[in-house]
């Protein structure tokens, strides 16, 4: 069955997809702003000691490492009415309305069902707690991937996702503040109670009506061509049956449902072990990126999750655990609130320059701007660690918001450059061997095959790219369906190349790079207490940032930008 003309997004309404798939962006940082927020002190009055409190946190990011490229992988193979990128959305925010519902009522619900034990109000908060941070991070993954299969132009591409940075941002201004708000004495507590339950109703209201904009994209529906299938793949999926028809008997129905429930359990079996040798098979430019943004996310974070203890007890010299009351609290506490006005600024800084990103790209380069982004933030935290001006340090953390805006854009927008031009950045052949042989057998078929107008090619989104490799001999029809560079291969070498890459889907390749995001989080967390422990300083933590911040430069000189990196690239693997 061909794919379908009524899934195509008219030009003309691409700017309306483009506010709409952003303002579902934008209520859901709200969300996750605001929870991040109030997780702490929550867990803290629930009786979480501040050990374990590092440990619930990183439960959501590890969840994330493991099931997100899971759904990016999911997401590329899914077919329906509804597109491949929006169930799976609206799936993800169930959970983050599901979290947002418990945690406020923790208490509640623990008191109905085990009549307020203190242990079960907080399985109820750290459950409500992952379930949010996990729902949540992971749903940017396929909302990526709908805006790189809405905007596939590399230009109409970076300003989508400049908009998608600037949403991200708005978001997070957003959520910072509404917790300064007083809810107490508005009309919504009348109804609903205190700060908490008012504040959180308040955000689900907003994530339901972001999420209801998501209804009225106009993702594009893919349908396979029925030669195309994999016939293997057809041969393991359960026929439907009636049940009630075969097995009449209600033992029997059960066992025919414990039997569907094993093939169910085998099929996400295999799907990881072939998830796992997608990562494990990532192409070069991939990996290179994915290093890249690890390194720099894991020095943004290392500043994010510290910089306000930083500033409370480094700049303002209170402590953490001192009295209700005393100086030393009242001082952190004072330190606190500048450090959130600091982590404001780097918000709007990010809005800022989200706007202007693609004009510097068009004026500078993606790899000037990336690099000169990256560069920039060790040069703050070096500042934050030398200075004991609050003046000084509080700019330079809004300086970071340049950083944090570059990664919300470019790494994504490189992404979408790799699998729109695939047979350029993302190529079949693996072995370096078997491509020096192609080059020396054939170059003419490949250099006509790269400089052929653009047509039809099936690279997991449809649209113009490539034409097709010309025609293989009538005598071997196992080519008409191979890649071009196993076609090559072939003609020149008379077997199948054994070293070749499966198709890939975009939304597993950025569901990669999203878990270099994760793990940042999961890392800092459990490696900076230990450091301030030895070193009895926090500025350990900016000291840390700083340095994860130059490692990240190096990496980020090895990022693949444009056609000719990828030929020095294949030129040095070749001589």
């Amino acid at each position: 069955m061909p794919q379908k003309d009524s899934g195509q997004v008219p030009l003309k309404s691409l700017g309306a997809q483009l506010l709409l798939v952003n303002s579902f962006t934008c209520g859901l940082e709200v969300c996750l702003a605001v929870g991040t927020t109030y997780v702490p002190p929550l867990l803290l009055e629930a009786g979480v000691e501040e050990t374990f409190m590092t440990m619930v946190l990183g439960i959501g990011p590890v969840l994330g490492l493991l099931f997100v490229p899971l759904i990016g992988s999911a997401s590329d193979r899914w077919r329906s009415r509804y597109g491949r990128r929006r169930p799976f959305i609206w799936l993800l925010c169930l959970g983050v309305l599901l979290g947002l519902v418990i945690i406020p009522h923790a208490s509640r619900l623990s008191a109905f069902f085990s009549h307020g034990s203190s242990s079960m109000n907080m399985t109820f908060l750290i459950f409500g707690i992952c379930i949010l941070d996990f729902c949540g991070q992971a749903c940017f993954t396929p909302l990526e991937a709908l805006l790189s299969d809405l905007f596939q132009d590399a230009d109409n591409c970076r300003q989508a996702f400049s908009m998608y940075s600037f949403m991200v941002s708005l978001g997070g201004c957003i959520g910072y503040l509404l917790p300064a708000i007083n809810w107490k004495q508005t009309v919504l507590a009348t109804y609903v109670g205190g700060q908490e339950e008012c504040l959180f109703s308040l955000l689900v209201l907003i994530f339901l009506g972001c999420t209801l904009a998501t209804l009225f994209v106009k993702e594009e529906v893919l349908e396979p061509p029925m030669e195309l299938r994999d016939e293997r793949a057809l041969k393991d999926l359960p026929r439907p049956l009636s049940v009630g028809c075969c097995f009449p008997s209600r033992p029997l129905r059960l066992l025919f449902w414990a039997w569907h429930v094993l093939l169910a359990l085998r099929n996400v079996c295999t799907l990881f072990s072939q998830l796992h040798s997608l990562c494990c098979r990532m192409p070069m430019v991939i990996r290179r990126l994915f290093v890249a943004k690890l390194c720099s996310w894991m020095a943004l974070m290392t500043f994010l999750l510290f910089y306000t203890d930083f500033v409370g007890e480094g700049l303002y010299q209170g402590l953490p655990r001192a009295q209700p009351g005393t100086d030393a609290k009242r001082q952190y506490n004072e330190g606190v609130r500048m450090g959130s006005l600091g982590l404001f600024l780097q918000c709007a800084v990010s809005i800022l320059f989200s706007t202007i990103m693609d004009r510097l790209v068009t004026g500078f380069g993606t790899r000037t701007v990336y690099l000169a982004s990256v560069g920039l933030f060790p040069l703050a935290a070096c500042i934050m660690c030398l200075s004991h001006s609050i003046v000084i340090v509080t700019m330079s953390a809004a300086l970071t918001g340049v950083t944090f805006s570059t990664l919300q854009i470019l790494p994504y927008t490189l992404a979408t450059l790799y699998h729109h031009e695939k047979q350029t950045f993302l190529p079949k052949c693996k072995d370096v061997k078997d491509e020096a042989v192609l080059k020396e057998t054939k170059p003419a078929f490949l250099k006509g095959h790269l400089s052929s107008p653009k047509v039809s090619y099936p690279n997991g989104h449809g649209g113009p790219l490539f034409t097709p490799p010309p025609a293989p001999p009538a005598s071997d029809p196992s080519l008409c369906l191979a890649s071009p560079c196993e076609v090559s291969m072939k003609i020149a070498g008379g077997s199948e190349l054994k070293h070749s890459t499966p198709n890939r889907g975009i939304c597993l390749d950025l569901a990669i790079l999203d878990s270099a995001f994760l793990l940042s989080q999961v890392v800092p967390s459990l490696l900076m207490g230990a450091i301030v422990h030895v070193t009895h300083s926090v500025t350990a933590y900016m000291a840390s940032a700083a340095g994860l911040g130059l490692v990240a430069i190096y990496f980020a000189t090895k990022v693949i930008f444009d056609k000719s990196d990828m030929a020095k690239y294949r030129k040095s693997i070749t001589t």
